[in-house]
């Protein structure tokens, strides 16, 4: 085996950087979400695969993982219109807290008699694959040959965008109890409030503060401007996770912020967060497809269709018809349809490692079995999107183009 100099290792990287993005090309074609090619490539990279990459760094998987997922939810909140997500901001919120702990106690119970996994364990499974992703989310609706009702689609991309610090806080909370089970439960809700609170008012103002620079520095090189956004999502995240506070709910709301506000290159600005965030979404999913060793998921298929079904036909549609029951502008087809749009993709893997870093019992077979969970989730749901949303009649009303004015011929003058 040839020794791993930088040119060769940059040569790997950009190899499987190009072919990623076409095996995630090619998976689109046949109407499946394009993290499944990026996925499986990995596992074909992986050590189980023809590329014998040996790669089991979990602690490394996980820091790319949260540094990748920062880019793609700061990215999608500058893609996200205020205007549209207003009306649905208290559905949102309500489906992104009150939703996620439903799901998770539903998986929770599940994996507690099907899977024959203690309480804490239980617990922990059901948190990580509590939350939608934001990345298959945006990845998928925003790629539908449907037009989906702007109302319907708002309310499914802002619960994606914000329910991950809920997810995050009660996988920190499950780990927390492994580690020290006689903890209280009422000790963790001032954290969660400060979490969420801080995140946002962090959010807000790096957002707020990014435009002004923008707008009032008058940098005489364009480039510039796309070091700032950058600067600008590593500032809402980082300044936030060091004052306790939601660094992913700080990035998003840091991208709705300045998504809604006119500054110089805002334009330029957006498409460079939108490829960095389809870089982050390879990236994330080639890594984290390294990680998995596909002799291993035989063993949990069983556990892995339980989970699946339980998290898709129960868990789901029970936290979404609960959470929105309060509010009457979405009726059933909608509610079934948010249902359905509920993915999962790379965060609830990302997760799935912080019980193998710390050292839970089984966390390895938790993981290939969220994994497999990931993958039956995008294989099902990803492709029928569309077509339910035709099914139900959620498709977006496009108004008819007025016939163009009739052309008047010229008089033709005699000879």
């Amino acid at each position: 085996m040839p020794a791993v100099t930088p040119e060769l290792f940059l040569l790997v990287t950009g190899v499987l950087l190009l072919t990623t993005v076409l095996a995630g090309t090619l998976s689109s074609r046949f109407g499946v979400p394009a993290l499944i090619g990026f996925l499986a490539l990995g596992m074909l990279a992986g050590s189980d695969g023809p590329g014998g990459i040996g790669f089991a760094d979990y602690q490394v998987a996980q820091t790319i993982g949260v540094a990748c997922l920062i880019f793609i939810l700061f990215s999608g909140g500058l893609d996200t219109p205020w205007k549209a997500v207003r009306p649905v901001l208290s559905p949102a919120l309500v489906l992104a807290t009150v939703g996620v702990m439903i799901s998770a106690g539903i998986v929770s119970l599940t994996a507690i008699l099907l899977l024959d996994f203690s309480l804490l364990q239980g617990f922990l499974l059901g948190s990580v694959v509590a939350s939608t992703d934001a990345a298959a989310v945006f990845a998928v609706l925003r790629t539908q040959e449907t037009r989906i009702r702007e109302d319907v689609l708002a309310l499914i991309e802002l619960e994606s965008g914000s329910n991950d610090p809920m997810a995050i806080f009660l996988v920190g909370v499950a780990l927390a109890l492994i580690a020290a089970p006689t903890t209280p439960l009422l000790n963790f809700v001032p954290d969660f409030l400060l979490q969420m609170v801080l995140g946002a008012a962090i959010g807000l103002a790096i957002g707020y503060g990014f435009t002004v620079i923008l707008t009032r520095a008058k940098l005489r090189q364009g480039g510039l401007f796309l070091v700032v956004s950058v600067a600008a999502a590593l500032l809402a995240f980082g300044l936030a996770g060091v004052l306790t506070g939601s660094g992913f709910l700080a990035a998003y709301v840091a991208g709705v912020l300045a998504g809604n506000r006119e500054y110089p290159g805002r334009r330029a600005v957006s498409q460079f967060q939108d490829g960095l965030a389809w870089l982050a979404q390879v990236v994330m999913f080639l890594t984290l497809g390294l990680l998995v060793f596909p002799h291993q998921l035989p063993a949990v298929a069983l556990e892995g269709l339980a989970i699946t079904a339980v998290l898709m036909l129960i868990a789901r549609p029970a936290s979404v018809f609960i959470s929105l029951a309060p509010f009457r502008q979405f009726d059933w087809r909608a509610k079934l349809f948010v249902s359905w749009a509920g993915l999962r993709g790379a965060v609830p893997i990302v997760l799935a490692t912080f019980g193998i870093v710390a050292g839970v019992d089984d966390a390895q077979a938790m993981f290939n079995i969220v994994f497999f969970v990931v993958l039956a989730s995008s294989i099902v749901q990803g492709p029928t999107i569309g077509l339910l949303a035709k099914r139900l009649g959620l498709e977006r009303k496009v108004a008819p183009k007025p016939p163009p004015p009739p052309t008047q011929k010229a008089e033709e003058t005699p000879a």
